[in-house]
């Protein structure tokens, strides 16, 4: 579990204001010596913390997972997924995936524990996932997701320079027989909204910011490959390069109003190290 520090604070209070647990709990964490400050372990409950330090929670139920724990409390789980590992089963692959390890994780605990898909990302994207604890905290964040999810924030690489630095992207989604989404020409379809911004950019490349407001299946890929602009390594709907082992595409934010703790929450991932490798 990572945390990055957002405020000037002493490491206890910080750790329950932002794991929403027991401080009994916290305490145990740094008791036995599970706390790690810029990779340092620290059992100081009054450890000054300093904005951009990178706290991490080393303890031995989330050692051997294919993700990292971004925050977890008693309803929900948000965790870091990596590039091609499937969110939930295909018909091809059951067990395989970001939800079989959660559910993993978590029964490790307790072998009666659930886990209940929120959202999902693309096999090839990485990035925040949120997991709900229980069929009624899957409901309510389902059903106000649009309203709950404040901003759903991702980075990507794209082929060439953008004719525009910023702009919004409205397009109209259909989808072939073959799951191979494409943009309407008329206004049938499902409306897809796509904002970014270019933050830097080579003769090559582009990394640019983005921010959806909504989520339609592949809606990111096929926006920016429509406007000229695919994606790196984007075999589905931009170039097939074998150089590229990856989807250049990453949901790296996720400002969210939890709806039980009552309170707005940001979750961040940093971006793979690939991305600043091509930009």
């Amino acid at each position: 579990m990572k945390l990055v520090v957002k405020k000037e604070a002493e490491l206890l209070n910080y750790l329950y204001e932002n794991l929403a647990m027991s401080k009994k709990k916290v305490k145990s964490f740094l008791t036995h010596g599970d706390i790690y400050i810029d990779h340092q372990k620290v059992t100081q409950y009054n450890f000054k913390l300093f904005p951009g330090m990178i706290i991490m929670i080393q303890h031995k139920n989330n050692k051997n997972f294919l993700f990292d724990i971004l925050y977890e409390d008693d309803f929900i789980l948000v965790v870091d997924k990596p590039s091609g590992l499937l969110t939930i089963a295909s018909e091809k692959e059951k067990r395989n995936t970001l939800y079989h390890y959660v559910l993993e994780y978590l029964q490790k605990k307790n072998r009666s524990n659930r886990v209940f898909i929120v959202h999902r990302l693309d096999q090839d994207t990485s990035g925040i996932v949120i997991f709900a604890k229980n069929q009624n905290i899957k409901n309510k964040l389902q059903k106000d997701w649009n309203t709950l999810a404040k901003v759903r924030g991702y980075q990507a690489v794209v082929e060439g320079r953008l004719k525009k630095n910023k702009d919004k992207l409205v397009h109209h989604l259909l989808e072939t027989k073959t799951n191979l989404v494409y943009v309407s020409k008329s206004q049938r379809g499902k409306e897809a909204i796509t904002n970014y911004q270019v933050e830097k950019e080579n003769s090559c490349y582009s990394l640019l910011n983005i921010q959806i407001e909504t989520g339609r299946k592949n809606q990111i890929r096929v926006q920016l490959s429509h406007i000229g602009n695919p994606i790196v390594g984007d075999s589905k709907y931009g170039k097939k390069e074998k150089k590229f082992s990856r989807l250049y595409l990453h949901a790296n934010k996720l400002v969210l109003f939890h709806p039980i703790l009552k309170k707005k929450m940001t979750f961040e991932s940093a971006n793979p190290k690939e991305f600043s490798k091509v930009i």
